[in-house]
């Protein structure tokens, strides 16, 4: 079928949603909801004369002149019957274990279509809003979308009688002054229920410091205490406020908009208090290592553990980015487990984001974004060289969730990869104005080959696990759920530490190291690339710069992208077997 998915944003969701369609042979093409003004949605049904219009994300009203010319299908973010805006939002805040998510059609009174496909999903606890959207409540719309384009496929309609009869009924959306943390009253169970619900947008609005800010995210602190509300340490950007009971870590803060004022963005919480920080609030670091039951206590982003003779370095930051700092730290951990006796070192996050690369919203906060562009690139870089040149042992890159552009070439250093099947990754760097780094010119075409890595790279479009799996990228596609990954990866790396081919493996890949490098040294490989960036870098006409402040700052496109805009069928994803 053709299918138009209708979307307010090319977000992980669209993406996962484009690319479970392509994958099944159908012709999909996306539009971006109200990027020009009124009538846009109209004027693309048209243009594209879709069978179907799905819409994965839509943040605005569906137009009657759209779903009135064409079945139009509504991902909307609850159980049957649920109706309202803040649907996920609202669940997280009241604590629920289990929720939904439904695809119903699109008619004049929202969310009130008929249904044609749900799917129940559990909500793990302690988790943010957005951790689950990747994650479980992505995998239930993903099966609720399949079964209602099978359905409609068929001829066979929407689910018979009123599915959501029973359901919570319409609620509105949730304003902040619903999501207000009283710091004297409430319990830390509390203020973390309204931190998680609102962790990536809109944030909880407070006021900190003399200032007005966002707080995106929360982690339980079991130990340190304090005044309630009071800044008592920080620890690698994130800040750690008392409550009346205990104390939770905010890992990132965005300042309120002024009035007429630009538009602000999300920053680790030291960066966007500075000098506002006191002096003497005190730097507690985490062992990187903690015994058994610490890791439970307080919140790092940076851990690692063992078991046998397989190790994990397990890192999580913020929305996949990696500033110059975390790169660092990262590598400063990687070096120590690579002093440990392991076989295996698997490098990846228990879940979500495996990296999206350079930290666009740091670079974009610093004084200089040149040079901190500069600085970051470098610093991710040495990471990646760090991986590629590990030769005394196997290391697998474990990807539970999405990676883009120097992330996936960070997960291409090791010697395995192995993805979550929900996962998505975007190989490619130009829709930020970028020519690329992270050794990507020798990563890439040494994993499908030279002509397939420029058909990946020029088409800047996403791939589900499996398609990478099939292009060379990925080596193991990984059964499991969200909150099972981790525990899966970890079966794996320990059965392949006891591998009788484990020790010839590693001597093959030392060998295969030095006979690349007789060809072309890494060296040169990231000369080239660094050239070319810090080209870019330095040219203030160069497009990445205003490419990177639309990013951050999450304008709106005038258009939807040409790339986009197109129908994509199968096998836009180079297969390694056609390719090398």
């Amino acid at each position: 079928m053709r299918i138009l998915l209708l979307a307010s944003a090319f977000n992980s969701l669209t993406q996962r949603v484009f690319t479970e369609l392509v994958d099944r042979g159908h012709a999909v093409a996306v539009e971006l909801a109200a990027t020009t003004g009124p009538g846009t949605e109209a004027e693309a049904v048209r243009r594209h004369a879709p069978d179907l219009v799905l819409a994965p994300m839509l943040t605005s009203v569906l137009p009657p002149e759209v779903f009135s010319a064409v079945p139009c299908l509504i991902v909307h973010p609850g159980p049957p019957g649920d109706r309202g805006p803040s649907a996920l939002d609202r669940a997280l805040a009241d604590g629920v274990d289990t929720w939904g998510v439904t695809v119903l059609q699109a008619e004049a009174e929202l969310d009130a279509g008929p249904v044609w496909a749900s799917a129940a999903f559990p909500v793990p606890a302690g988790l943010g809003k957005s951790d689950v959207y990747r994650g479980e409540l992505a995998d239930a719309a993903v099966a609720a979308v399949l079964s209602a384009v099978r359905r409609f496929s068929s001829g066979a309609g929407p689910l018979p009688g009123d599915p959501g009869a029973s359901g919570p009924g319409w609620r509105p959306y949730l304003r902040q002054e619903d999501r207000r943390i009283d710091w004297f009253t409430e319990p830390t169970e509390s203020v973390l229920r309204t931190l998680r619900a609102a962790d990536s947008r809109p944030g909880v609005l407070d006021t900190l410091l003399g200032a007005e800010w966002y707080l995106h995210g929360g982690h339980r602190e079991d130990t340190l205490r304090g005044l309630p509300g009071e800044v008592v340490a920080t620890r690698d950007g994130a800040l750690c406020r008392a409550t009346v009971d205990g104390a939770v870590w905010i890992p990132e803060l965005r300042a309120r908009r002024r009035p007429q004022g630009p538009p602000t963005w999300r920053l680790p919480a030291t960066t966007a208090l500075g000098e506002r920080l006191p002096a003497d609030v005190p730097e507690v670091p985490a062992p990187l290592w903690p015994r058994a039951g610490d890791a439970d206590r307080t919140w790092a982003d940076i851990r690692y553990d063992e078991d046998g003779s397989a190790g994990f370095l397990r890192f999580s930051f913020p929305g996949g980015a990696m500033s110059t700092d975390q790169c660092r730290r990262l590598l400063a951990a990687y070096r120590y487990a690579r002093t440990r006796p392991t076989d295996v070192l698997v490098l990846g996050p228990a879940r979500d984001f495996f990296s999206n690369g350079i930290h666009l919203g740091v670079i974009e906060a610093a004084e200089d974004p040149a040079a901190e562009s500069w600085a970051n690139i470098r610093a991710i870089d040495d990471l990646v060289e760090a991986v590629v040149t590990t030769t005394d042992r196997l290391v697998v890159s474990a990807l539970p969730g999405n990676a883009a552009a120097g992330g996936v070439m960070l997960a291409l250093a090791a010697d395995e990869v192995w993805c979550r099947e929900g996962a998505v990754l975007n190989p490619h760097y130009r829709l930020m104005g970028l020519t690329g780094s992270e050794l990507w010119t020798y990563l890439l075409p040494r994993r499908v080959g030279a002509e397939a890595a420029r058909r990946l790279t020029r088409a800047a479009l996403p791939l589900s696990a499996a398609s990478a799996h099939r292009a060379g990228l990925v080596d193991r596609v990984v059964e499991a759920t969200p909150a099972g990954f981790a525990s899966e990866v970890a079966r794996l790396a320990v059965r392949l530490t006891r591998s009788a081919h484990l020790p010839a493996r590693v001597a093959e890949k030392k060998a295969l190291r030095e006979r690349d490098e007789a060809v072309r040294r890494l060296a040169d490989h990231r000369a080239e690339e660094l050239a070319a960036m810090r080209r870019t870098f330095l040219d203030p006409r160069a497009p990445y710069h205003a490419l990177r402040s639309a990013f951050v700052r999450k304008a709106r496109p005038a258009a939807t992208p040409e790339h986009l805009a197109r129908y994509t069928t199968a096998g836009y994803a180079p297969s390694r077997v056609s390719d090398l």
